[in-house]
């Protein structure tokens, strides 16, 4: 059930905002100002500051949203995103015990996979869908697309190099949803502290995605 739920989550809003963050204050800032572009959608990466502290403020403040957790890499780490109540988890490889490990705890789970064998061996393994990191090293939309003859039966979500505008390419060429962090926070923003403006380029992006949407 689980699954399901979070495959509808991603064909409802086709993109994940990315948060590494060097400080607990800023991260609450740059996931307020994208939730309130409209992204409900939001991960806060394991090498930012206090992420678990971060991951529990955030389901707190914003209810409405759903919050996981990424770059996992250790079964501590999922256990302790799981602790602190992430609803989703990625990683940036694929570790069948991290994922056997999720789906005990009844929370999806999404590896990092790049060639079909590793993108077939983590949804064989029981990933709830299946990170492709680094797309652009390997051709971008294209790739993707290349993919769906074999795999088109596996959701895939693109990371690595999407910006605001190929992020709508992955989605037509067969992505379920993208995920991105840089783009969507500009570094000369988040120093002027524009959130409005970080606002607005989310709002842009999720439009971006469902004006073509396959």
């Amino acid at each position: 059930m689980y699954k399901q739920r979070w495959l509808e989550l991603l064909q409802n809003y086709r993109a994940i905002a990315v948060i590494r963050s060097p400080d607990l204050k800023l991260g609450m800032q740059l996931a307020h100002a994208v939730a309130q572009g409209g992204m409900g959608l939001i991960e806060i990466t394991w090498n930012s500051d206090r992420p678990a502290d971060l991951i529990a403020l955030l389901r707190q403040q914003l209810p409405h949203c759903t919050i996981g957790a990424g770059t996992l890499l250790t079964r501590e780490q999922v256990q302790e995103a799981i602790a602190c109540g992430a609803e989703f988890l990625f990683s940036p490889h694929t570790h069948p015990a991290l994922i056997e490990q999720a789906i005990k705890a009844d929370i999806p789970i999404i590896p990092g996979a790049l060639t079909p064998t590793e993108i077939v061996t983590a949804w064989q393994s029981g990933a709830s869908s299946v990170k492709v990191f680094p797309i652009q090293a390997v051709g971008g939309s294209s790739y993707i697309k290349s993919l769906q003859g074999p795999l088109g039966h596996i959701p895939l979500i693109p990371t690595g190099g999407v910006t605001l505008d190929n992020g709508p390419d992955l989605i037509q060429a067969g992505a379920i949803a993208i995920g991105l962090s840089s783009q969507l926070f500009p570094p000369s923003l988040v120093k002027a502290q524009n959130w409005p403006a970080i606002a607005e380029t989310s709002r842009r992006l999720l439009v971006k995605l469902t004006m073509d949407d396959p």
